[in-house]
């Protein structure tokens, strides 16, 4: 029988304090606790409802979100170290807090986990698909396939935080398509999306439509975080 590894230390990303993981558990408890929130759509609800009143009057293509937290602290600077500051470390710690809360939701288990995907030219400029690196390390830890390239985005459009909520959703219309070569592996597959931040669920949504088009049974979301309502 092989050796222990020895025990080794983190200091928690959020309050520095020494830790057995980067993310230590008064932080977790603290900052990733459970909420009310659509299930629809993940944002979060004063009380338990199965949808708000906008997946009501317009469902969206997606069935289920899975959310970690609301989009601020600190999720907001771990999430942009992970995503525009080249901090790939932090893959472990985001994917492990996003497998928590898919086991916490307790939802069918997909058939295959996709990242939203990047266009090859941002790809390039940030050497990493962030989505990719938290659904590969998500799928592996909950034994489920992950598929990096089925879902594409051929066409580079303008970065979504420059833009409102109906210009958004303009400018994604064509953004994405499922390798024409695969689409048997979607046939009547349940597939898992995922992403680090939901904002108004543009991308979620076109991303969705293309998925079942090509012959997806259903799309649930798993993100890190959804922006919530101003105010």
């Amino acid at each position: 029988m092989s050796p222990a590894l020895p025990f080794l230390p983190h200091q928690c990303e959020v309050c520095r304090q020494w830790s057995g993981s980067a993310l230590c558990p008064d932080c977790v408890a603290r900052y990733a606790m459970v909420r009310p929130r659509c299930a629809c759509c993940g944002l979060a609800l004063g009380v338990a409802a199965p949808r708000c009143g906008d997946c009501l009057r317009d469902p969206p293509p997606f069935t289920h979100t899975v959310c970690v937290a609301d989009y601020g602290f600190p999720w907001d600077a771990l999430i942009g170290a992970f995503k525009f500051r080249g901090r790939a470390e932090l893959a472990g710690l985001l994917a492990a807090r996003l497998v928590a809360a898919v086991q916490a939701a307790a939802l069918p288990a997909p058939a295959l986990v996709l990242p939203v995907p990047l266009s090859p030219r941002r790809l390039a400029d940030r050497g990493y698909n962030q989505a990719w690196e938290l659904a590969r390390r998500a799928a592996a830890a909950l034994q489920l396939p992950a598929d990096a390239t089925l879902l594409q985005r051929p066409l580079e459009t303008a970065h979504q935080a420059e833009l409102g909520r109906g210009d958004r959703q303009r400018n994604l219309r064509t953004a994405f398509m499922a390798d024409p070569r695969r689409r048997a592996v979607l046939q009547g597959a349940h597939v898992a999306l995922v992403d680090d931040v939901m904002t108004t669920g543009a991308t979620a949504r076109e991303a969705s439509t293309v998925l079942l088009r090509a012959g997806a049974s259903a799309v649930d979301l798993w993100v890190l975080a959804r922006t919530p309502e101003p105010g």
